[in-house]
């Protein structure tokens, strides 16, 4: 009898590259991982063919459309990737009997709470980027009941372009920096991430939760505190300024607070989370090492 198939979408983003390393401590799946070379979410055509050829058991959606000024203007793709595909991947599993895992943002809340964000709580997102994600969370939901939906925030990890490995980048080159201090949130590495979606596909068909949950490292902090551990866990020199948002004009709207609680997925799927400063010095050790 054959394994059942994970499909993985954004194969080469942060949390695809994760899987794809965690992959072989998962071996009563076969896994195929795709990019947009393989599977491009912006032609909407394709997308049911590709499903019904290779038949995934599961679906793990990583791709997204992540540039969130240029979604300000770049609306159509970011709408047909982060909503719109999402939207017939959905489809697909409801039709199927697939399972499918999505993956959305903070960023669709508008970031003027004042306690960590319960899923329970309304949406409100401040930018078109995180009006897509909303939608395809909403899509989703309507054309899968049973999807389950992982909200995550600041991800990053040794693979691709983050905040972590921009602020080591630039404290080697610079003798000072700023760094926004008026935005608080959660950083994700994205190796946790990729232990709980797993974790959470072995639980599955048995146990029934679905629906959307929240996941990142636990603790709260601004930019400023992320970056200030990032000098001092790999010993850098660089004076670091903390500075208000208004510094940095963009395109697009972030939200001030994005937390989240993440207490449902810890409890549903027994998800034992580690703490930012942990995970921080595991990725800037192994970074070191390479």
């Amino acid at each position: 009898m054959s394994k059942p198939l994970i499909l993985v979408t954004g194969a080469n983003g942060q949390l695809g590259w994760c899987l794809q390393n965690k992959a072989a401590e998962y071996n009563q799946f076969e896994f195929l991982f795709v990019g947009r070379e393989q599977l491009d979410l912006a032609n909407i055509d394709t997308i049911q063919h590709f499903l019904f050829e290779y038949k995934p058991s599961f679906i793990i959606n990583c791709a997204a459309y992540t540039a969130v000024d240029k979604a300000e203007t770049d609306m159509e793709n970011a709408l047909k990737i982060n909503a719109i595909a999402v939207g017939e991947m959905a489809k697909y599993c409801a039709a199927t009997n697939a399972v499918f895992v999505t993956i959305s943002t903070d960023y669709v809340f508008d970031g003027n709470g004042t306690k960590p964000y319960m899923v329970t709580e309304a949406t409100n997102p401040v930018n078109y980027y995180g009006y897509t994600k909303w939608l395809g969370e909403k899509l989703s939901l309507e054309n899968n009941s049973n999807s389950i939906i992982i909200r995550t925030s600041w991800v990053y990890c040794e693979h691709g372009n983050n905040f972590v490995k921009t602020m080591l980048r630039l404290m080697k080159e610079k003798t000072e920096i700023n760094v926004v201090n008026d935005q608080i949130g959660c950083p994700t590495y994205a190796p946790s991430l990729a232990d709980a979606i797993l974790k959470i596909i072995c639980q599955l068909p048995e146990k029934k939760y679905r629906g959307i949950y929240h996941f990142s490292n636990t603790g709260n902090i601004s930019w400023f505190n992320f970056a200030t551990a990032i000098k001092e866990i790999a010993a850098l020199n660089c004076t670091i300024h903390p500075v208000a948002t208004t510094t940095f004009p963009t395109p697009a709207k972030r939200p001030a607070y994005s937390c989240m609680n993440t207490s449902k997925i810890e409890k549903d799927f027994s998800i034992e989370i580690t703490n930012w400063q942990t995970a921080l010095t595991k990725c800037i050790n192994n970074l070191e090492i390479t």
